[in-house]
């Protein structure tokens, strides 16, 4: 049912009536946009959080300037940069479907640009740091080959915590040396694994995966599984790359989406073509995969010391 026909928009606008819009707009995103179960519990938390911050202030006396403050307040609760550009999109998103459906009259979220003003570059792993990271979890601790299969995929492919925790094991094809990964709105692509990630995939199988799997009945589907025999968590796995970002003695900024970072840093350093890296990362804009040109510049200055003249 549209929002307009369930809620009263002429009223001041009370904290209650702010989490009914909030609850209205993301059946929406469920419902008519279909969107990733991912990404529409993300707009939820993030418009929780924007409903703290207006503390019953009403939305269609909101102006640009009001409305600045909110990435303020937003970094000042301990929010990274990545994520308050995130928090500045879904209140765009979410005053725009407001507007459409009469809320608003004027939808001045319209004015913020989350880009230019939040984007930041993200953190990325040397080489030697990866090779520590990938290295961490050792032979005799609980697990140690699924969690080094875990690691070795996300460097390897490039792929979000959310695809490794749902990678199945028919989306593994490791004689071919790539897997399936199942992306934002459920877009499929193909993604490459080396040799080295395609060895450590194949002990875990061999070794590990079989006894965690034995203990569910029937027996999950997901390659990477708990010890209860569940697919693991994406939390989980952030704390297995917490844990070894603390025995590698890296930045405990680190998290799964840094492997990613540093994959396709990595790539482009190397002299691959941004294209088949966008092809590779599953972004729709090439524009996103630019940001990793910004990152390492040491290419950029081999070019420059071999073709310039005064080089």
């Amino acid at each position: 049912m549209p929002l307009k026909k369930q809620l009263r928009p002429k009223r001041a606008t009370t904290a209650v009536e702010t989490d009914e819009w909030v609850a209205a707009f993301v059946r929406y995103l469920r419902t008519e946009c279909h969107l990733a179960e991912n990404t529409v519990a993300a707009y939820g938390r993030d418009l929780r959080r924007l409903t703290t911050w207006l503390a019953g202030r009403r939305l269609a006396n909101l102006k640009v300037s009001d409305l600045s403050a909110y990435p303020a307040w937003l970094a000042e609760q301990g929010l990274a940069t990545a994520s308050i550009a995130r928090h500045v999109v879904s209140l765009k998103v979410f005053f725009k479907y407001l507007q459409l459906e009469g809320l608003l009259n004027d939808n001045q979220a319209s004015l913020l640009d989350a880009q230019k003003l939040w984007q930041r570059i993200p953190t990325v792993l040397s080489v030697q740091q990866v090779e520590a990271l990938l290295a961490a979890p050792k032979v005799g601790e609980a697990w140690w080959r699924r969690d080094r299969a875990m690691l070795e995929m996300l460097y390897a492919s490039g792929c979000r915590v959310s695809e490794l925790a749902t990678l199945r094991l028919v989306d593994l094809r490791l004689a071919e040396k790539v897997a399936t990964c199942h992306g934002k709105g459920d877009k499929q692509r193909l993604t490459p694994l080396g040799r080295r990630a395609c060895e450590a995939i194949a002990m875990y199988l061999e070794h590990e995966r079989p006894k965690l799997a034995a203990r569910r009945d029937p027996p999950c589907d997901r390659v990477f599984l708990s010890p209860r025999g569940d697919g693991l968590r994406r939390e989980r796995i952030w704390e297995i790359v917490k844990h070894a970002a603390a025995v590698a003695g890296v930045s405990d900024d680190i998290s799964p989406h840094s492997l990613r970072h540093s994959f396709a840093t990595h790539l482009l350093a190397g002299g691959a073509d941004l294209r088949k890296v966008q092809e590779m990362l599953g972004h729709a804009s090439i524009a996103t995969t630019q940001i990793y040109t910004h990152v390492d510049h040491s290419r950029l200055k081999k070019v420059h010391e071999q073709f310039h003249p005064r080089g």
